[in-house]
């Protein structure tokens, strides 16, 4: 038995070593707090996970990285510049957006930029784009000030009047493809756009049209690259965390959340129990609670409702380590199908690999030499995928999908891509595996609609005294800034009540 802090000690431990828990780590012992993290995998990083094949460097996660200044923010708590740890660099252009009609539009910082490249399919939309792009940024505006930097412990929170009053400025009933409709006409700007609701694991024909903020993200405030790629974020965090006295233990899974009197009291692990009084999972809130407490234990999330949150999409990822260089790949490049709305209905309604989907492919050697051999491409490739159900099994279907995959880049342009030495593929039933992401999902719940979007499990959990939640599934979203922020607002709270 690990005795690990008494009832009203200042101690915490954090099951989970992503974003959200070492965001959480530093918030609290920035405040003097005594922390350990215990992470199941043998790295930290959780989804996002570092991998060296054959000279080619891969980040197998998150890697279009947004809103610096949250990143920032996890360093100045603590007293530290985050240069000193991690050095981020602008991208311009944001993305490449390549069309199935042969048009291109390479996302800029500079609207009229963008909007010369979206005349040249349709002038009409080219003129609506700066409007567009003031709404979106009077949404993000919206977001930042009542959502993003409030926890939301409590219905008296959520049911406050300002917090009314900008739900009815986001248009909560109004999809993110139905606001798109207002100003635009022509498929090609629709894809563009819509596809800021998967940056949220929803779909844009059911995501609210809030995520139109999105835009105003990218194009205004920028996309990053980071320098060594992008897990070393996490590397900067952690190297932070342990200076400033936290402890992190990989390689040790967390089996159960001990439970007495309706307080937390300790956690069960492959390597030994450890008591406490305080306990924050940085996890998939669904999963954890299925996997960690007993269904007794947390009476306002039982099984059945558990079984009735919609998962976010999932996602197919091809490493791909070639011998070559593609001058048509930006370090962002997005290749869109004919149709789009297929894909998602394969996703979240037949729950099938979509036949034609969306290719996102992160090429980080394309902006900084040494992620890949002289000539060389280390290319993450990504296609939306459904969360893992009956309806299809990857491990009969794996092999298929990824020649698929491999078909449609080669009709892109992108010959000879499995003819280097890396070609590999993860699949959403290895990311449930690796990263216990209830039915595999990347984003945690989907935010398909207003109630999963607005009103998501909460981050304190209302049965159990002391533990509480950081990550995509709770307050205030899924992304990689998001659930950073999570992990600082929980950190901030927790200290605020001591």
């Amino acid at each position: 038995m690990n005795s690990y802090g008494q009832p009203g000690s200042r101690r915490a431990i954090i099951i989970g070593a992503g974003f959200g828990g070492l965001s959480c780590a530093i918030g609290l012992a920035s405040e003097g707090y005594e922390v350990t993290i215990l992470e199941k995998q043998p790295t930290i990083g959780g989804k996002l996970q570092s991998l060296e094949l054959d000279g080619y460097h891969f980040d197998r996660g998150p890697s279009t990285i947004t809103m610096p200044h949250v990143f920032r923010s996890v360093f100045e708590r603590a007293g530290r510049q985050m240069d000193d740890y991690v050095q981020l660099y602008e991208l311009e252009p944001r993305t490449r957006n390549v069309f199935a009609d042969g048009h291109t539009v390479d996302l800029s910082r500079h609207a009229e930029y963008t909007a010369e490249q979206i005349a040249a399919y349709s002038p009409e939309d080219a003129r609506n784009y700066s409007r567009f792009l003031q709404e979106a940024s009077a949404m993000y505006r919206e977001a930042d000030q009542q959502f993003l930097n409030t926890l939301l412990l409590s219905w008296r929170d959520k049911l406050k009047p300002s917090m009314g009053r900008s739900l009815l400025r986001v248009r909560p009933l109004t999809t993110l493809q139905a606001l798109l409709g207002r100003y635009f006409r022509h498929p090609n700007t629709l894809m563009l756009l819509g596809r800021y609701a998967t940056y949220v694991g929803a779909s844009p024909y059911q995501a609210p049209a809030i995520f139109a903020m999105l835009a105003h993200v990218e194009a205004v405030d920028g996309v990053y690259g980071v320098y060594g790629g992008t897990s070393n974020i996490v590397r900067g965090m952690a190297r932070l965390a342990v200076e400033l006295g936290v402890t992190i233990h990989p390689n040790t899974e967390v089996t159960r959340i001990r439970v007495h009197a309706g307080a937390v009291s300790g956690v069960e692990t492959n390597s030994g129990d450890y008591e406490a009084s305080l306990v924050i999972v940085n996890g998939d809130v669904l999963s954890a609670s299925r996997m960690l407490l007993s269904e007794k234990e947390r009476p306002s999330l039982p099984d059945h409702r558990i079984a009735s949150y919609e998962p976010s999409l999932s996602g197919f990822v091809t490493l791909a380590g070639v011998a070559k260089r593609y001058d048509q790949l930006l370090h962002h490049t997005v290749f869109f199908p004919e149709q789009y709305e297929p894909e998602f209905q394969s996703i979240f309604t037949q729950k099938t690999a979509p036949s034609d989907p969306t290719l996102y492919i992160c090429h980080s050697g394309h902006s900084e030499a040494g992620m890949a051999p002289d000539g060389g491409s280390n290319l993450f490739i990504l296609a939306n995928a459904p969360y893992t159900s009956k309806q299809w099994n990857w491990q009969t279907q794996q092999q298929a999908y990824g020649e698929r995959i491999a078909t449609m880049l080669e009709g892109y342009g992108l010959t000879g891509i499995r003819s280097g030495p890396v070609w590999q593929h993860y699949t959403p039933e290895d990311i449930q595996r690796d990263t216990y992401a209830h039915r595999g999902a990347i984003y945690g719940i989907s935010s398909n609609g207003a109630k999963q979007t607005f009103f998501r499990p909460g981050n304190r959990s209302p049965d159990v005294k002391g533990l509480w939640y950081v990550g995509g599934t709770t307050h205030p979203g899924g992304g990689t800034p998001i659930v950073t922020l999570s992990g600082q607002l929980v950190a901030k709270h927790i200290a605020s009540q001591r």
